[in-house]
């Protein structure tokens, strides 16, 4: 009897020492925490977080974007907002802006790299490498470009060749209502898969028809709850289903396709004749076969599948804004016809020499831009080391967001900021820049496939309004809601392209 009450005691104390233990440890984890959240002195004013999760809690992951917007009012230009355990700034207004991209540029060359992107690329690539990998990798791919035909009339040829397939695609549908998205995507990735891949892929096929849903769940999936989570409590999420694990696989399964061209591509690789940035890139390998550089194989798909991702989804998406907006201002869609026919006619097809005579259907491409904010916080920077701005202590680490939805939407810069109107963009009948336009960003890591991207949008719009009349379908009503991912895009929709007479 004592025997057995002394061991229920025993059990007890036991259970009690574990549990407070647990408690202590949980305590010391979050003081610990929030003593490393100290902010230092002139450090930007911002919202409080909760220790290890930051401020997270405090956005909308459907509209962060957008949810940033009252810090700005609250807290001013430049603000922190940390997420998880990454130290975040959003810089905004142009003054700001153009303050640290230009005269501290040198600062934030750096990209962040989260533990989610960190696991998809290993630090390779384009877009989220940084130093001396990303200066190789950058120069080597503008050049394979060129070489390749940006800027030339040979790559023009085949962009008005892939407008002439996606005008006949879209013919079939007949005036009737159909969902544009994959389409379109396919159209403009195949510009630049004739670059990468030295090949365009036909519409229904499948395989491509799959590599791009994955690329676009991709898309979507990276900014979701769970995959910010994970970038906080990596250890614990690794074990657990939910959207991270989607976005893993996707990434698993693009990166294969992209395996499975370079071993064709090696079959019948020729160095003294490369065919494409793939030939490009596998003859740089083997100039330096004992030598350490970025040029390897993991830094071949990467990059290759930077290309990819960039040469599709952001002009795609904006092409996608462009024919909602058309179907919802018809006013505006008269009037880009009305160029299109006075300059070009209906039997020509539309080039890049006719865009200077098209002021008003290039104002509305800027427009479409403008409204359609892909890219609303901008692709990140990282603070490489300590930086002032505007008074503000920037320490290194600091992760750097550029607000382009306040810039883009700003009243003191645009007329009629919260509405489509491609007036912006005119001044006396002619077209006009303006300095508070920044969709490709700005600076040395601007986007490199600008020039591409401004190209492509000219070509596959005016051919589009050329050929046809887009339309609601009858007794559906479209709207400007949008689906938040790496990009802003349309949610799902039918639209009706009606033939011209």
């Amino acid at each position: 009897m004592l025997a057995s009450a002394g061991s229920l005691v025993a059990t007890i104390w036991t259970a009690l020492h574990l549990r407070t233990l647990l408690l202590s440890a949980v305590i010391f984890l979050f003081l610990a925490g929030y003593f490393k959240r100290q902010r230092p002195k002139n450090y930007p004013p911002g919202p409080r977080g909760l220790p290890f999760v930051g401020c997270i809690f405090q956005l909308d992951f459907e509209k962060p974007h957008l949810s940033v917007q009252p810090f700005v009012k609250k807290y001013g230009n430049i603000l922190s907002l940390n997420l998880g355990d990454m130290t975040s700034v959003v810089i905004t207004g142009l003054p700001l802006i153009k303050e640290i991209f230009t005269n501290k540029e040198q600062n934030i060359l750096k990209r962040p790299v989260t533990l989610i992107r960190e696991r998809i690329t290993n630090n390779n690539g384009l877009v989220f490498s940084s130093g001396q990998t990303w200066k190789e990798q950058r120069r080597f791919a503008l050049m394979t470009l060129r070489n390749f035909g940006l800027g030339k009339k040979s790559l023009e040829q085949r962009m008005q060749e892939e407008a002439r397939h996606l005008v006949e695609a879209m013919a079939e549908e007949g005036g009737q209502p159909f969902n544009p998205h994959f389409s379109i995507n396919n159209a403009v990735s195949n510009i630049i898969c004739s670059i990468t891949f030295g090949e365009r892929f036909e519409y229904h096929d499948s395989q491509f028809q799959e590599m791009l849903r994955l690329l676009d769940e991709a898309t979507c999936l990276e900014t979701s709850m769970m995959c910010q989570i994970y970038n906080i409590f990596p250890w614990i999420m690794k074990y657990l289903p939910g959207s991270h694990q989607t976005l893993f696989k996707n990434w698993r399964k693009l990166k294969s396709f992209v395996s499975y061209m370079i071993d064709n591509h090696r079959r019948d690789w020729d160095p003294d004749e490369p065919r494409d940035f793939i030939d490009a890139f596998l003859k740089e390998m083997a100039k330096y076969p004992d030598k350490v550089t970025s040029f390897n194989e993991e830094n071949l798909i990467c990059s290759t599948l930077d290309l990819f991702f960039a040469g599709t989804e952001t002009t795609s998406t904006t092409l996608r804004w462009a024919l909602l907006y058309m179907a919802l201002y018809p006013e505006v869609q008269e009037k880009v016809q009305a160029e299109i026919d006075r300059v070009i006619g209906q039997k020509r097809q539309p080039s890049l020499a006719d865009r200077e005579a098209m002021p008003y259907t290039n104002a509305t491409i800027h427009e479409v831009q403008r409204m359609g904010n892909i890219v609303p916080l901008n692709v990140p920077r990282e603070v490489a080391m300590d930086t002032t701005l505007d008074g503000f202590h920037l320490p290194k680490g600091t992760m750097i967001l550029t607000n382009l939805t306040a810039l883009h939407r700003d009243p003191k810069e645009w007329a009629t900021p919260e509405t489509f109107n491609p007036e912006h963009f005119l001044e006396n009948g002619q077209f006009k820049k303006r300095e508070s336009f920044l969709p490709f960003s700005m600076g040395k890591r601007a986007c490199l496939g600008e020039q591409l991207a401004r190209s492509e949008l000219f070509i596959f719009f005016t051919a589009l309004m050329q050929k046809f009349t887009f339309k609601p379908p009858v007794n559906e009503k479209l709207s400007l809601k949008f689906r938040m991912g790496l990009t802003l895009s349309p949610v799902s929709h039918r639209i009706c392209a009606v033939p011209r007479p």
